[in-house]
């Protein structure tokens, strides 16, 4: 492979940590996906689910910092959840704050998109084995955390 272009050096730039954890991130999402699917869900819309599931009623910006996700992205996802019966987002005052709230489509969907989940998630750390993974979790939310500092 080149390692130069036009004189320019790429050596090292397959190191890159965003182009790897992305490139895995996207791997890891299509076995996840390859589950959710079967009730017409995506790991990123499951995700947004539990999430809403798991703070009741709250804020847009709070679903999306639980995430990780920017607010526009998770104020997109979750017009399209809605338009699906699976969120209702209400204004809270005067003010621009949108609250989410899980509805008993989603709280449905959710039901019978977790055990599939669980499979996904046991099939894919099997890959590794539970004390290799703990401490892959535990690195990838130092990675996390990067967004915080």
């Amino acid at each position: 492979m080149k390692r130069t272009i036009g004189g320019l050096d790429l050596t090292a730039t397959g190191a890159c940590g965003a182009f790897n954890l992305k490139r895995a991130a996207r791997a890891v999402a299509r076995v996840y996906d390859a589950q959710l699917l079967r009730v017409g869900l995506r790991s990123t819309q499951f995700t947004t689910l539990v999430a809403a599931a798991k703070a009741g009623p709250a804020p847009v910006g709070h679903l999306a910092e639980m995430t990780g996700m920017d607010q526009t992205t998770m104020t997109r996802g979750l017009q399209l959840m809605a338009r699906q019966g699976l969120v209702s987002i209400a204004k809270r005052g005067s003010g621009r704050t949108k609250i989410v709230t899980l509805t008993r489509e989603g709280e449905r969907l959710l039901k019978r998109a977790t055990p599939l989940w669980r499979a996904a998630h046991a099939g894919f750390t099997s890959t590794f084995g539970p004390t290799k993974w703990r401490t892959m979790q535990r690195e990838l939310e130092r990675a996390a955390a990067l967004q915080k500092s």
